[in-house]
């Protein structure tokens, strides 16, 4: 077995605002670098239930696929297969968990874990995310914390 990745970390805001950010929001905090097509503007979807896809729209109206929700529990859990810029066949799983903290404040709980279904340098690719993780995650912070700010609770 190849150990997940396991993140935790807090943000001053409740579960529902997190899980909305995450999930209804991703277009205004994610990265182009963290996408497929790198296009300026494209939009991030999530499809909000079990089976559903989650995939990156240009605005010439092209679709990647990323992945398919297997867990849909707003605003606790979330739980998809995942592939961006890799073959489906070697999708791995990610967690997150939405657990309120008190009074405004959660926990985000993420492990990425399924990296033993990984064909080719399944070590390798895990340490990548480890470092894609990293960067991508400051990103949502900010926009959770930017969007709270403005009174959008």
């Amino acid at each position: 077995m190849i150990e997940p990745i396991r993140l935790s970390f807090e943000v001053r805001c409740p579960p529902d605002h997190a899980f909305a950010t995450w999930t209804e929001r991703t277009s205004t905090w994610w990265p182009g670098s963290h996408t497929v097509s790198g296009a300026a503007d494209l939009e991030v979807h999530f499809e909000a239930r079990v089976g559903g896809r989650i995939f990156e729209r240009t605005p010439s109206g092209e679709e990647h696929d990323w992945g398919e929700i297997l867990a849909w529990e707003p605003p606790r859990r979330l739980a998809y297969l995942w592939h961006l810029k890799a073959d489906p066949r070697d999708a791995t799983e990610v967690e997150i968990r939405f657990v309120g903290a008190g009074l405004a404040t959660t926990r985000v709980e993420i492990e990425h874990r399924g990296w033993e279904r990984v064909r080719e340098d399944a070590e390798g690719r895990r340490d990548a995310n480890r470092g894609g993780w990293g960067s991508l995650l400051p990103h949502f912070t900010d926009e959770v914390n930017r969007f709270a700010s403005e009174g959008h609770e």
